[in-house]
């Protein structure tokens, strides 16, 4: 469920200048998509799920990727850039739950609320940036959704993230849907601000596509749902199992 919804999730990310012009210019997503998914995806799993010292490990790894993203325009250690991160990475994991399993409970929606500030807090943001209640994130999040702003040189990036890049022959195979998905789960505004073209034919398509993904997943067993989960988790146990210096 949360891999159907990474690519919209990045390209939010990247509609924040400071976040768009810092992966347009350090990340080696375009070379290598994999490696690079799998970082994400670890991260958000070590700082949910891990242990204590898989977090302060996988923190540390992270902060020492963002030491060479800076730019007078940009620094990857900018606490605002890193909640809208983490903004991103709530709401749109929140939005796909809800999509298929329907809305949450208030004080399920509160926990869960709650719990998401990590993505931020494990990293520069300090506990008083996280907006204290689900009414002042959400007026954040239309704010930010308002004036976000994305030039040639990041639809120029978003467009070779759209392709593919240079991934194995599956992926790329695979594109064409997950680029639709992606398009399809973004706000309209966004959609125009990286010139992704999107018809009321298209949405009719997408909201069939969505209904059919979401009957069949609640029917899928948890354990399968939680592949994903299962498996970056074991390969980051495993890497540090081999490079024990790290933790």
């Amino acid at each position: 469920m949360l891999l159907l919804g990474a690519g919209a999730t990045v390209l939010l990310q990247l509609a924040e200048p400071g976040v768009g012009y810092g992966v347009a210019d350090h990340s080696t997503t375009l070379q290598r998509p994999l490696d690079r998914l799998r970082t994400t995806m670890t991260y958000v799993y070590a700082v949910t799920l891990g242990t204590e010292e898989e977090k302060k490990a996988i923190v540390r790894l992270v902060n020492k990727a963002h030491v060479p993203v800076r730019a007078e325009s940009y620094n990857a250690f900018d606490p605002e850039l890193q909640l809208w991160v983490a903004a991103t990475l709530y709401r749109n994991g929140l939005d796909m739950y809800e999509r298929f399993f329907g809305k949450l409970p208030d004080a399920e929606a509160e926990r869960i609320y709650r719990q998401s500030a990590v993505y931020g807090t494990a990293l520069q943001v300090k506990d008083d940036m996280w907006p204290a209640t689900r009414a002042e994130f959400d007026a954040y999040w239309d704010e930010k959704i308002a004036t976000l702003r994305v030039d040639d040189k990041v639809r120029a990036y978003t467009r070779g993230l759209l392709s593919g890049g240079d991934s194995p022959l599956p992926v790329r195979i695979a594109m064409p849907l997950q680029r639709f998905l992606t398009i399809g789960l973004l706000p309209q505004r966004i959609r125009d601000e990286f010139a992704l073209p999107w018809s009321p034919r298209d949405q009719r398509r997408f909201d069939r596509l969505m209904a059919t993904f979401g009957a069949v997943y609640v029917k899928v067993p948890r354990p399968v749902r939680q592949l994903s989960a299962t498996y970056y988790l074991r390969d980051m146990r495993r890497r540090f199992a081999a490079h024990k210096h790290v933790i």
